[in-house]
């Protein structure tokens, strides 16, 4: 698995997408929470609080995580060299988790430097350290689990088609609508709304992100990223 994770990895930073994911969200969430005059700007708040980031967050991640995962396996059925890979001593459970560990640290990478926000928001309090640390930590675990079921859905839809755009594209679907898809639908419902909002990660994002560390939520989170994982593991194995 290690080869797997350290040449995925390498292969990000031998070419722009690390650079361009990267630059991109850093870019976005600067402009957004800083520069533009919008809902989002944490300088017209007037409180101290970080809550726009995580909310943006999960909206950019939509998109540039398939922009990381559309290639994983599309590339090697393009290219053949999923036979090749085939060959060497490793499981088909190892390849999809070298290459979801790889896209989960490339992740990773990209969101450290978000920490300038919390100081941001930590110095411009008043007084200064007036930030509720216990709901930020708690959003950034959800972020993490949040980016964990993007990162599988996007390696599931890579190995649908040998075109990284179908694969781009599918991963944005997909993952839309298990985001936001069951908020659409409950609002169809009078009853039981809240049970169909269970069902899509926005609603256990937003648990964890108040700084409530909720099992049922981490449980969640879990089982749909090892569904993915698995049928990305089953579909490999079929061909």
């Amino acid at each position: 698995m290690k080869t797997i994770l350290k040449k995925e990895f390498n292969s990000f930073f031998a070419s722009p997408i690390a650079y361009l994911v990267i630059g991109a969200f850093l870019l976005i969430n600067g402009l957004f929470l800083f520069v533009f005059n919008d809902d989002f700007n944490i300088l017209n708040a007037g409180f101290a609080d970080v809550t726009p980031f995580f909310y943006l967050a999960p909206w950019l991640f939509l998109f540039l995580i398939p922009a990381i995962t559309m290639k994983s396996f599309a590339d090697e059925f393009n290219t053949g060299t999923i036979e090749l890979l085939k060959t060497k001593p490793l499981s088909n459970w190892q390849i999809v988790l070298g290459k979801f560990t790889a896209s989960i640290l490339l992740l990773i990478i990209a969101v450290i430097p978000t920490f300038i926000y919390i100081y941001s928001v930590y110095k411009l309090g008043n007084p200064i350290g007036n930030i509720d640390f216990g709901s930020t930590i708690g959003a950034y675990i959800g972020l993490l689990f949040l980016a964990s079921t993007y990162t599988a859905i996007g390696l599931f839809t890579s190995t649908l088609s040998k075109n990284q755009i179908v694969a781009f594209i599918l991963g944005v679907f997909i993952t839309f609508f298990l985001f936001n898809g069951f908020d659409a639908v409950a609002d169809s419902f009078e009853n039981n709304s809240l049970t169909i909002q269970k069902l899509g990660i926005k609603e256990h994002y937003k648990s964890i992100s108040r700084g409530v560390i909720d099992t049922r939520d981490i449980l969640y989170f879990v089982s749909v990223t090892l569904f993915f994982l698995f049928i990305t593991k089953t579909k490999l194995d079929d061909e």
